[in-house]
């Protein structure tokens, strides 16, 4: 969370050097049917008076860095770095920094529909996809989420698993807000299986091609949250992390030719950024698609030449 924090600190010295109160501002990270994340960074303080606003939709906001006092129907609380903001959709809620300036968050928002699809497949009611809570505190099972969520926002990362991880928090954010921690049991038909098989050929096949969390279930015939659960029992990875790698292994492939550029082949094997294909490159294979060009082509020389 270092880069968030420090972008924050800079706002606020801004803020301070200027003289203007505080304000909000809202980025939107990413967006699928049903959802919608945005990177919210406020510079309100002490001086600044609270106002009301209400919840368009079910958001679950990661507190990245600062803090602040949320009021809601279900009472007061502290909001720190690593504790989770819920909001249940038409709730009037209240923030403010009576105490310390600024805060910033990556909010995920919820359309209610999408979100009851969600809980019931899960197993859960329309009532037991309702918050009774405000808040979540810093909870080992959130680390990971938000460790994802704020590195992406951070670094612009467009091919983060967004889709992915907003299905996830939800999951793990209504199982740790249930009384007895319902959990849902799920198995793999033969029928399931099969069309998980298609979809990892489909991915294998093109993988240039931007294949979504939701475009993926639809072709399945399943929900978000049940393809999501069975891709990963059945591949044992997430359809993201598949994608990802099919990728990789196309881009490594074309970087045997030497006469295209490496710019070329990134975009070509389904990469919109550059340098987020230079970083997922080396994180998979140890070393820079160049490093890789150089070393099979000395290797190919090798053989020609033996």
């Amino acid at each position: 969370m270092g880069k968030i924090a420090v972008e924050l600190e800079a706002a606020l010295a801004r803020r301070d050097a200027l003289g203007m109160p505080g304000n909000t501002q809202m980025r939107t990270i990413a967006a699928g049917d049903g959802w919608q994340v945005t990177d919210v960074l406020c510079t309100f303080g002490p001086r600044d008076r609270p106002f009301e606003e209400r919840h368009a939709g079910v958001c679950i906001a990661m507190v990245a860095a600062g803090a602040f006092g949320y009021r809601s129907a279900a009472g007061r609380e502290l909001l720190t770095p690593g504790s989770l903001l819920l909001g249940n959709a038409g709730e009037c809620f209240e923030c403010g920094h009576r105490h310390a300036p600024g805060d910033r968050c990556v909010s995920f928002h919820y359309q209610p529909a999408y979100f009851e699809r969600l809980a019931a497949d899960m197993g859960l009611s329309r009532a037991e996809a309702s918050f009774r809570h405000g808040r979540m505190p810093p909870l080992r099972a959130f680390s990971g989420l938000i460790a994802r969520a704020c590195s992406g926002a951070a670094h612009d990362a467009s091919d983060a698993a967004w889709d992915e991880l907003a299905v996830e928090l939800a999951d793990t954010t209504l199982r740790a807000t249930q009384p007895d921690a319902k959990r849902h049991a799920a198995s793999t038909s033969a029928s399931a299986w099969s069309r998980v098989t298609q979809a990892a050929r489909l991915i294998d096949e093109t993988p240039d091609a931007p294949h979504t969390l939701a475009r993926l279930a639809q072709l399945c015939g399943l929900s978000d949250f049940y393809f999501l659960r069975t891709f990963e029992r059945v591949t044992g990875v997430t359809p993201h992390q598949y994608v990802l790698r099919a990728r990789l292994r196309h881009a490594a492939l074309g970087l045997v030719d030497e006469d295209v550029k490496i710019v070329d082949i990134a975009l070509d094997s389904g990469f919109n950024d550059v340098s987020n294909f230079n970083h997922a490159f080396r994180a998979e294979f140890g070393m820079s698609p160049r490093a890789w060009r150089t070393q099979r082509g000395a290797r190919r020389r090798a053989v020609r030449n033996a």
